[in-house]
């Protein structure tokens, strides 16, 4: 005999569940009791919003579902920004809801909402529980759905009365989930991949253009072997960062609107480019007639919907990357030089790198991300806001491997950072986490101070404060004439505001002062934040302005 909450837990435990991420409510009470002599680790979060991102950071650091619980009504509803930032960045997660009792569904309850309904178009898939014994078949599902094929958010809705409900004999769980209308492609069509070989071995100018589907796939090192083989330079986008080293040979950076010069102007010369495991979306392309204008493109993605929406191909393969890269470079063995594309690439990164010099005279965020990247000497997980603070750190960390760059990046979820760094730091506890961040993204999710300190989850806050919204600013300040309407944010205490909470911190104003600082708040056995007032008007460049071709970019001042 078993009531729906512990079959529940049950469940989680036979999933490999180990961490949960969660605040309690009334309608999740049932849950909870079970909870507290379960194995399972429960985080208490301060903040509905923080158990989701945590969820995601813990997914994207560890390659599993992250899973948070929420209650019924507001509870529900505050996890709705962080479900979608899950589904647009294709995020294994599932977000476990209570619900009023079946009973009362659709009178309009205390803390009713339909959040099914109103997560629709953000999940893959979701569920209204109305059988107990149903759970352990649909927990099944449910792990099954968000990490494969296109991964992605899972919503469980569980009402009061199925939690407590007791069952004699449980639906039986299959080991194997069959369900009809989801059966993922993961291996290339045999003609496509003959095809693909046969495009490549015949490029002049090739380019590879990874997106994050690389990294979900686990399909880092076929991605290298097919670059080193082929001599093909690579381009990531946000998502895609750590697919690559930062400093191979043939990498050329992240393109886009904040991109560098030789990965644009390599994309708009190109006359062959391989998109493995990207979207297309406006921030990479630019203009979208003008992108990759001469190439021929070839693109690999696992969701068939993604081809061709956005940019017309040549040869779509459906398949997950890894399997495809794979069965492209079994055939592809003759190594390729391309000795005059290769040195015009050369030169557009000698280029790009005069341009991404530093003054170090002056405390700017570029110096800082960079002194960081150089203590850590390819160790760490970076984990960023949203806005200037995310762009710096993406064109100035060194990243070494997949999975070391936790950022939101379809939605652009500011407040996201700190949270996810959290379940970041729960899911590889031997790695230094930092949480780079701006002063307006960190105070939207300030509160979970008390959560590193209540668990001692040692995540380093690095707050890159230039007491503006910074991007919307530089926003104003290019294109709106300097008339920075309500972006000016007045200086905040953030030491003296995280010591209340329990935090140790420095505020840091000279640049002889940033290794130190660095240096200190990592060697600290706990939480730690460091506060630098960086220059106030400090810009992320280059930059391709809205509607732009990506290679009319504004490039800055040499330093």
């Amino acid at each position: 005999m078993k009531n729906g909450a512990n079959i529940l837990i049950e469940s989680l435990v036979h999933e490999g569940v180990d961490t949960i991420f969660g605040y309690p409510g009334g309608t999740v009470l049932p849950i909870y009791d079970e909870l507290y002599d379960s194995p399972l680790r429960h985080i208490l979060v301060r903040h509905e919003q923080a158990a989701i991102h945590a969820a995601d950071g813990y997914a994207r650091a560890s390659g599993r579902v992250g899973v948070c619980l929420a209650t019924s009504g507001p509870g529900a509803c505050n996890l709705v920004t962080g479900i979608a930032t899950a589904y647009m960045d294709s995020v294994p997660v599932v977000a476990i809801t209570g619900q009023v009792p079946t009973t009362l569904l659709g009178n309009d309850a205390f803390q009713e909402s339909d959040i099914t309904g109103i997560t629709l178009p953000i999940t893959k898939h979701s569920y209204l529980v109305n059988n107990a014994g149903e759970l352990g078949k649909i927990v099944h599902e449910a792990f099954y759905i968000a990490g494969s094929g296109r991964m992605g958010p899972v919503l469980i809705d569980i009402p009061k009365d199925v939690q407590t409900d007791v069952v004699d004999k449980p639906e039986p769980v299959a080991d194997t989930v069959t369900i009809r209308g989801y059966q993922p492609t993961v291996r290339g069509h045999p003609r496509q991949i003959a095809k693909a070989v046969s495009m490549i071995s015949g490029a002049a100018r090739p380019v590879i253009y990874a997106g994050g589907g690389v990294i979900a796939s686990g399909g880092d090192a076929e991605l290298m072997q097919l670059a080193e083989t082929m001599m093909i330079p690579v381009t990531t986008t946000l998502m895609g960062l750590g697919a690559i080293p930062s400093h191979h040979p043939l990498n050329l950076g992240m393109l886009g609107m904040h991109g560098t010069q030789s990965a644009n102007y390599a994309i708009t010369e190109c006359d062959l480019l391989i998109a493995i495991g990207a979207r297309f979306d406006d921030r990479v392309t630019g203009k979208l007639e003008s992108f990759a204008p001469n190439a021929q493109v070839i693109h690999i993605d696992i969701d068939p919907a993604e081809i061709g929406k956005n940019k017309a191909v040549d040869l779509p393969i459906v398949g997950d990357v890894r399997y495809v890269l794979t069965e492209i470079n079994q055939k592809l063995t003759e190594q390729r030089v391309r000795g005059p594309w290769n040195g015009r690439l050369a030169e557009w990164k000698r280029q790009s790198a005069e341009h991404a010099t530093v003054d170090a005279g002056i405390l700017t965020p570029q110096y800082i991300v960079r002194t960081l990247s150089d203590i850590l000497k390819g160790a760490g997980i970076i984990v960023t806001e949203v806005g200037q603070n995310q762009m710096w750190a993406a064109q100035n960390f060194s990243f070494t491997r997949p999975r070391q760059w936790i950022t939101s990046g379809g939605l652009g979820t500011m407040g996201y950072g700190f949270p996810a760094a959290i379940g970041a730091s729960i899911a590889c506890p031997d790695e230094p986490v930092i949480d780079i961040a701006g002063d307006g993204s960190f105070q939207m999710n300030i509160q979970e101070l008390a959560t590193v300190v209540q668990y001692n989850i040692p995540v380093k806050v690095m707050i890159l404060n230039n007491q503006y919204l910074g991007m919307v600013r530089q926003w104003q300040e290019l294109f709106y004439d300097r008339r920075y309407s309500y972006t000016d944010m007045p200086s905040v205490d953030f030491v003296g505001i995280a010591k209340a909470y329990g935090v140790p911190g420095i505020c840091v104003t000279d640049p002889a002062d940033v290794s130190d600082a660095i240096q200190q708040s990592l060697s600290h056995d706990g939480p730690f934040l460091l506060d630098f007032r960086i220059e106030r008007e400090e810009n992320v460049m280059p930059m391709v302005p809205a509607g732009a071709a990506i290679n009319e970019m504004i490039l800055g001042e040499k330093r």
